[in-house]
């Protein structure tokens, strides 16, 4: 029996990495995005590029990567006030959600994706959510993904299995992770081709990969980045 999984993929480090983990353990992976209207939006672009490399480039996969599928969910600036879907100045106060919360985006994201994953006799759904080194957003808790899938499952009448690869680990042992299923060929495409920066610089360009380097994505990235190669702080 072919075991076949869908990976959350939004063209950032993390899911990246997921799809390489994806890749490990099923026979076959498809991925899904999702438009939000995210003002990093140029992740939508670089998710091309990544898919595309991966394809092409890593023999040690040949064939297990399948259809990806883009999903409009313009509706979350509508009924959500974040950073990332409006023209405001990101900001983490003392004992809040930092602003860039989109309040149920992965509720929302882990839902379309079961609906996808129904009609194409997908059980697995992958995300490459994180509570260990993460910005402190409920929606990735790892109590929380777990009382999704019993939703998902009951809602649905369907046995998907919700992964996490990245639950418990932090920026370093990502890297760590990256490392050991596609060595530095995957460490240098999620270094050129991804990204995570909340601004959406493609300009700047650092040791770890693009970005402003002073958003909360960018500290997190950063300094997973000197943990994994030793170098010092700036």
């Amino acid at each position: 029996m072919t075991e076949r999984a869908l990976v959350l993929f939004s063209g950032g480090q993390d899911s990246t990495t997921s799809i390489a983990w994806a890749l490990n353990k099923f026979d076959r992976v498809e991925t899904i995005g999702f438009d939000y209207q995210q003002r990093h939006r140029v992740e939508l672009e670089c998710r091309g590029d990544v898919l595309r490399r991966m394809k092409e480039d890593f023999h040690i996969w040949p064939g297990r990567l399948d259809e990806d599928h883009l999903v409009d969910l313009s509706v979350l600036p509508q009924i959500s006030h974040s950073a990332l879907t409006q023209d405001v100045a990101i900001k983490l106060e003392e004992g809040k959600l930092p602003n860039t919360f989109v309040p149920g985006r992965n509720l929302l994201f882990f839902t379309a994706a079961a609906s996808v994953a129904y009609r194409r006799g997908i059980n697995h759904l992958v995300g490459g959510m994180c509570e260990t080194d993460y910005s402190g957003y409920p929606d990735c808790r790892d109590d929380t993904l777990k009382a999704l899938q019993v939703t998902l499952n009951l809602g649905m009448d369907a046995r998907f299995v919700i992964h996490t690869p990245l639950m418990w680990l932090n920026k370093k042992n990502t890297w760590c992770l990256a490392d050991q299923l596609g060595g530095q060929k995957l460490i240098d495409l999620i270094i050129e081709a991804t990204h995570t920066c909340y601004t959406g610089d493609r300009q700047s360009r650092h040791a770890w990969s693009y970005g402003c380097g002073d958003c909360p994505a960018c500290d997190i990235r950063a300094e997973g980045w000197r943990a994994f190669t030793g170098e010092p702080a700036v």
